[in-house]
């Protein structure tokens, strides 16, 4: 499936199609900020541009009362539904944010700021939705768009990747290591959301698109039109019960933007680049939220200035970019002691 160009900085109100429409696993991505000033901004997810459409998810932070508040709802034969609130609206003014959509088959999640949000139920078939309007109080960056590899036939197979020998040798010294072999007490927050969406009324953790193919590990995907602002790439998958690592790479032509890197016998994530044949300095901060045996779902946002990676729907890690030209990051590869299950790039 081709990849919809983002909207880049559009005039406010704003109205753009959706090509191809929703379909499960698709995301869409707003990067922007709110204006000081703001009484409230909304954005529609909606069937058509014409008339009266009929709107799917109607989005709209408010900040006109005593609390700052996101109401959600729909709109169908001209008549709006029950109202959904949301407290706080985690969208302060004159702040920036990144408002993710991502949809599932029972619901949209909503992401804010690299944090889930809120699930809001469908009440009209994603599949008619096929617009994407905004306006307020609000002046938005990109609105990116990004799909399930695995909807496009055949299933992208993987191959291994033979790593530089300086990757090599350096890898092999960072095994000798060994660190804490206990996960930080902070690691429940994260167990404790993975829970959460598997209570009653909540998908389960991977989300309900997880897809019938399986990718073989090491497993590399072209992205076409490379990295940009909005953009997001998610892997979902298991960790093998005797993993000793593994890592998500972000590549250009000559090197590694993004060195994603969870190392079990270290208890660490290592970040870091491959710049010019050398690595950097890693970045070993923010914990560990991975267990051996246990599924996992990372998704890395690029922004403006930094990639921003979830983990099971929890911001962990930001790592500013260090190569800068982000359309030449054009290859994702998975490599190390895990099976997948789903890539959305």
């Amino acid at each position: 499936m081709a990849c919809q160009q983002p909207f880049f900085s559009p005039r406010l109100p704003f109205t753009g199609c959706i090509q191809g429409a929703l379909h499960e696993g698709k995301t869409i991505t707003l990067t922007g900020r709110v204006l000081p000033g703001a009484q409230r901004f909304h954005v529609n997810l909606q069937c058509g541009s014409r008339g009266n459409p009929d709107v799917a998810l109607h989005f709209n932070p408010r900040y006109d009362g005593s609390k700052d508040i996101v109401i959600c709802n729909t709109m169908q034969h001209s008549k709006w539904g029950s109202e959904e609130r949301e407290y706080p609206a985690h969208m302060t003014r004159g702040a920036n944010f990144t408002l993710m959509f991502l949809v599932n088959r029972d619901s949209y999640s909503v992401i804010v700021n690299g944090a889930h949000f809120m699930e809001y139920l469908h009440r009209l078939s994603f599949s008619r939705v096929d617009t994407i309007s905004v306006d307020g109080g609000v002046e938005i960056q990109s609105i990116a768009f990004s799909n399930p590899a695995v909807t496009s036939p055949p299933p992208q197979p993987g191959y291994p990747v033979q790593p530089h020998s300086s990757q090599r040798n350096r890898t092999r010294s960072r095994q000798s290591k060994s660190g804490p072999k206990n996960p930080p007490q902070w690691c429940n927050a994260t167990q404790a959301f993975s829970a959460a969406f598997c209570a009653p009324g909540f998908a389960q953790t991977p989300p309900p698109y997880t897809p019938q193919p399986s990718f073989v590990v090491p497993y590399k995907n072209i992205m076409a039109g490379g990295l940009y602002p909005g953009r997001n790439i998610t892997v979902q998958g298991v960790v093998n019960h005797n993993a000793d690592k593994f890592c998500v790479n972000l590549r250009f032509n000559s090197g590694v933007a993004l060195h994603f890197n969870p190392r079990f016998n270290e208890n660490i994530v290592v970040r870091n680049s491959l710049l010019k044949e050398q690595w950097g300095p890693e970045e070993r901060t923010g914990g560990m939220p991975f267990y051996r045996g246990q599924p996992f779902m990372v998704t890395i946002m690029c922004d403006t200035n930094c990639y921003r990676v979830m983990v099971n729907g929890v911001q962990m890690f930001s790592y500013n970019h260090r190569h800068f030209l982000l359309q030449q990051i054009d290859i994702l590869e998975v490599e190390g002691d895990v099976s997948l299950s789903s890539v959305l790039v």
